[in-house]
């Protein structure tokens, strides 16, 4: 099964896929190898995005609304950032060693 995002069929990476968002990701039975392959696959496709504009204020449109790639490229900065946050607690909680 698979989403399609301007004009691409994306194919869901896990299974659980719900309401063409979302997807289920059980870590007991994840496989890191292939996991760290669909981030790769995931980043060279972002990569291929952004190459694809010819500069920072070319727009698409999303869900309605004209947004530029200068909006997009900090705000993935900002959510990636926001999720990989997300684990630390869960980093500390195994070695005890906490940031700054």
């Amino acid at each position: 099964m698979g989403i399609h995002r301007n004009a691409e069929n994306v194919k869901t990476p896990w299974p659980g896929e719900v309401d063409g968002t979302f997807a289920e990701f059980h870590v007991q039975d994840a496989d890191v190898g292939e996991v760290f392959g669909v981030w790769r696959e995931e980043c060279a496709r972002a990569r291929a995005v952004a190459a694809s504009f010819s500069s920072l204020d070319d727009t698409a449109n999303f869900r309605g609304e004209t947004i530029s790639l200068r909006y997009v490229l900090p705000h993935m900065i900002e959510e990636y950032a926001r999720h990989n946050g997300h684990a630390d607690p869960l980093r500390e909680a195994i070695d005890g060693v906490v940031g700054e």
